[in-house]
């Protein structure tokens, strides 16, 4: 690694085979067969499916970021990612946080808005992570750069002495220590600052990336078919993903299991329906168009292998559309397995219990066919027409 393939790609890196193996394990795979057995005579049908996905994320881009601390040491941070329920504040104060020994609570936040922002691109393609969070990181260091001129300054001591460590400037010269928030109060009075220094403590940085990362995972779906009605139950899932450095796992383990839940939704119950005479879509709204619910779904596994890709100075890969990208081939590949018995190897989707029905009955007579032609030609009886019986 990095591996080019022969589709132009070039993977950063990955653990693929470690990643394949934590899942299978997760998932008890090896005992599945004693889980069919057992379904058979329940007079279900069981299958299990596994997908090993890789995507492209944050494709090349850029974003802006601004860290801004007022005169009474308060910082906002401002930010063109705009965030649609992926946690974007969370996750950027996280990572300027815990550099600067901030208090996340008192840290404002202002996304999206032009009449503030000084420069953004915006949010897609699961770059947010990867391109607005190593914008702040930049910022950061900006701001730790300042701070540690004017804390030597404060400190009477040589900027190679100062110590820096969540927040804290000190020295072995010194008992005295100050903060970041301190040395912002101090950076808006002109008498405590070197000469010719500007007022104030802000960073401004926008960070340009021109290569991909390549966040990958493997699924495991395990899910029960009841042939007299069509329907389908998702019994087990387990998910092993690779987003690279985990910023906050909750936000992860979220996105992944929104992802999975979407990708169940498409392989079994979303679809686009018109009027066959007018071409009227029909399905229009929430109350015709099929979404997936919780009952839907089991409890989610989720575990992660990360591997810090090299691509940004955090580490991370994208993971707002992994856990979609390994559903759908992990549930069709699962219902493929179960409706195996019957010869079925492949079902178009959604496979809704109709659609499933109809390929286990279709399975039926062309099994009944075929063994109607294999069937050995015998003489007809005496007093009856035609030749076989």
């Amino acid at each position: 690694m990095p591996y080019k393939t022969a589709l132009t790609f070039t993977y950063d890196c990955g653990e693929f085979e470690k990643t394949m193996n934590m899942a299978l394990e997760m998932a008890h795979a090896s005992s599945f067969e004693k889980r069919r057995a057992e379904a058979k005579k329940r007079g279900k049908l069981r299958g299990l499916g596994m997908s090993q996905s890789i995507e492209r994320a944050a494709a090349p881009g850029f974003e802006g970021a601004e860290i801004r601390f007022d005169r009474a040491g308060g910082a906002t941070l401002y930010s063109g990612a705009s965030n649609h329920g992926q946690g974007h504040e969370t996750a950027f104060k996280q990572i300027v946080c815990d550099r600067l020994g901030l208090d996340p609570k008192e840290v404002q936040y202002v996304q999206g808005d032009t009449d503030q922002v000084f420069f953004g691109e915006g949010t897609g393609g699961s770059r947010s992570g990867t391109i607005g969070g190593s914008a702040f990181h930049m910022a950061n260091e900006k701001i730790i750069a300042k701070a540690k001129t004017v804390a030597a300054h404060v400190l009477q001591v040589p900027e190679d002495d100062l110590k820096f460590d969540e927040g804290l400037f000190s020295s072995p010269k010194t008992n005295q220590t100050v903060t970041v928030k301190d040395i912002a109060k101090l950076a808006a009075q002109p008498g405590k600052l070197p000469k010719g220094m500007e007022l104030g403590l802000i960073a401004t940085a926008v960070f340009n990336v021109d290569i991909d990362n390549f966040p990958n995972g493997c699924h495991v779906c395990e899910l029960e078919i009841d042939p007299e009605t069509g329907t389908v139950e998702i019994v087990d899932y387990s998910v092993v993903d690779d987003v690279g450095t985990i910023i906050n796992p909750l936000l992860v383990y979220g996105q992944i299991t929104g992802g999975v839940a979407q990708g169940v939704g498409q392989i079994l119950l979303e679809d686009i329906h018109f009027d066959a005479d007018s071409g009227q879509l029909v399905s229009g709204s929430f109350m015709d168009y099929a979404m997936p619910h919780a009952d839907n779904l089991p409890g989610i596994h989720i575990h992660s292998n990360p591997v810090p890709t090299k691509t940004n100075p955090l580490g991370v890969k994208g993971c707002g559309e992994a856990g979609c990208v390994g559903a759908m081939p992990a549930v069709a590949n699962a219902i493929v397995d179960a409706l195996s018995v019957y010869g079925v190897r492949h079902i178009e989707m959604p496979a809704t219990p109709e659609r499933v029905w109809r390929a286990i009955k279709d399975a039926q007579v062309g099994r009944q066919s075929a063994a109607d032609e294999q069937a050995p030609l015998v003489p007809a009886k005496a007093g009856t027409e035609g030749h076989t019986v």
